[in-house]
């Protein structure tokens, strides 16, 4: 069991950044491959950025591909998300997620078996 707590949402205007954290408590951090997801109202929950267990390897959604960092700390149970040139179109909740393998599926959110509670992005025109 891994409890997630995700901070660092906001308002920003349109070509801003914002980072994004999600502090992870409970078993061994780095048995867990991390991920973001993000829901906007009335849209299915979608893939944002991946990062592998060892941190060797990162996958992001094309739509946030070169304007997203995501990164992790091992030693601080903390996964990072690193936005910049935000869009209006990057509006939604922010959810960090977890689970026990790499590589297979990643993108899809019913392969995570942990969830934080997420936090809120709006990013103004």
């Amino acid at each position: 069991q891994v409890q997630l707590v995700e901070s660092g949402g906001g308002l920003v205007q349109a070509g801003g950044s914002l980072r994004l954290s999600c502090a992870a408590a409970g078993r061994t951090f780095n048995n867990y491959l991390m991920a973001w997801f993000r829901q906007a109202p009335g849209k299915a929950r979608e893939f944002v950025a991946a990062i592998t267990r060892s941190g060797g390897r990162t996958y992001y959604a094309d739509s946030v591909k070169g304007r997203f960092t995501i990164s992790r700390e091992n030693a601080k149970n903390t996964v990072v998300l690193q936005m910049n040139s935000l869009k209006p179109e990057d509006t939604a909740i922010y959810y960090c997620a977890a689970r026990t393998y790499d590589y297979a599926a990643i993108g899809s959110p019913t392969e995570y078996d942990y969830w934080g509670q997420g936090t809120q992005v709006t990013v103004s025109s």
